[in-house]
């Protein structure tokens, strides 16, 4: 498949425009907005991040939401997580070892 320079040009502004319209929302839905979902010292972590860090499936955090275990809430069509919803959910229902690692992971890279 063969572009041209005319039409990459006008894929890219469009995509910019995108980028620009998801990151107003989000401006709008953590800081300056009516609605605050994130506390100053509070990070976001998607589906892959948190199935990383406390090493279960994408099915298992579906799990997990369902039953109202772990709070989360979506942008789009994508799931997020605050982390301190996260480490309460993980204290409450996670081994000690976890909770340390998941602790180590989210608070190393400050």
């Amino acid at each position: 498949m063969y572009i041209n320079n005319d039409e990459f040009e006008k894929w890219m502004e469009k995509l910019s425009m995108k980028l620009n319209e998801m990151g107003q929302d989000i401006k709008a839905m953590t800081g300056k907005g009516e609605i605050n979902i994130l506390d100053e010292n509070d990070k976001l972590l998607d589906n892959q991040d948190l199935a990383f860090l406390l090493k279960v499936s994408y099915r298992t955090l579906q799990r997990y939401r369902t039953s109202k275990k772990l709070p989360y809430f979506m942008i789009g069509h994508k799931t997020y997580y605050r982390t301190s919803d996260v480490r309460a959910f993980v204290r409450e229902h996670m081994e000690l070892q976890q909770f340390k690692q998941f602790e180590k992971a989210t608070h190393g890279d400050k």
